[in-house]
């Protein structure tokens, strides 16, 4: 029987060894949705219990994650959209910009993240400027969590929908991308809302919250299923629609551990 070839997604992130985030949430993510992942690790990230469960990370070196990029991008010369996740140093955010820029890549999704629990300020800083004038005007869709949203639009909080848009916007128009600003259980309510920046429109996409304790990899499953929506050809608004009821039915079928955190199950068995 022949199968047909399914859309493949180009992963840049790192590995979570516990598996709730990271690479590993984002491969299950697009297996879920009949996409095919290929993943260039850029750092391992190791939780260390006996400290408050901060990061500790590990950088792959620049050049390896070039020879990871370099391999999938020959055998998968041309993938339906990019996800790039957690990149850690200014280094690894410099050999990103250069893969990306050098295939000339097509539904780039990035999920900004600009620091780890526990890291040092002053890399936090740097690594934020460099996403900024690197990787940010490479994205056709950035997808900040709350903390990150407030950092890029310049403000110190957010309690609104209303607000939240108005960061969308700002960050979109600094940038020249799409912004899908993810407002989470942050924002005051019943209900999760998130709102998408489209570069002429705001539109906001809310789902009832679930209670319990927070949960790890939703950041990095919304962003994957958004860019698997991509990746299967569908509209951004579409994409970003079944990203945000996929990522609902993920915490919902959360899996409880002996951490501060949850995790998201992407499986919808």
């Amino acid at each position: 029987m022949l199968v047909s070839q399914p859309p493949v997604t180009f992963v840049i992130a790192g590995s979570e060894a516990t598996g709730g985030a990271g690479v590993q949430a984002d491969l299950r993510t697009l297996e879920e949705f009949g996409v095919f992942g290929a993943a260039a690790l850029t750092c391992i990230v190791a939780f260390d219990p006996n400290n408050g469960w901060n990061h500790r990370l590990t950088p792959v070196d620049p050049q390896v994650l070039r020879d990871q990029s370099e391999a999938i991008l020959a055998e998968w010369t041309a993938p339906d959209s990019v996800k790039v996740g957690m990149l850690g140093t200014v280094p690894t955010i410099e050999a990103t910009r250069d893969i990306l820029v050098a295939a000339k890549l097509r539904n780039i999704v990035v999920d900004p993240v600009l620091i780890c629990k526990g890291q040092e300020p002053g890399a936090a800083l740097d690594i934020d400027t460099a996403l900024r004038a690197d990787i940010l005007p490479l994205a056709d869709v950035v997808t900040p969590n709350y903390f990150e949203t407030c950092t890029l639009a310049g403000v110190g909080s957010i309690d609104s929908v209303g607000a939240l848009a108005d960061a969308a916007k700002k960050i979109g128009d600094a940038i020249g991308s799409a912004v899908l600003a993810k407002g989470g259980m942050t924002i005051p309510g019943d209900n999760a809302v998130d709102v998408l920046w489209d570069g002429s429109e705001l539109v906001s996409y809310a789902r009832p919250k679930v209670a319990g304790a927070p949960v790890s990899g939703a950041g990095d499953t919304l962003a994957a299923a958004v860019a698997a929506g991509l990746a299967l050809g569908h509209s951004l608004h579409d994409a970003v629609d079944a990203a945000k009821d996929f990522v609902t039915a993920g915490i919902q079928r959360k899996i409880s551990a002996p951490t501060p955190f949850d995790v998201v199950w992407q499986s919808a068995h």
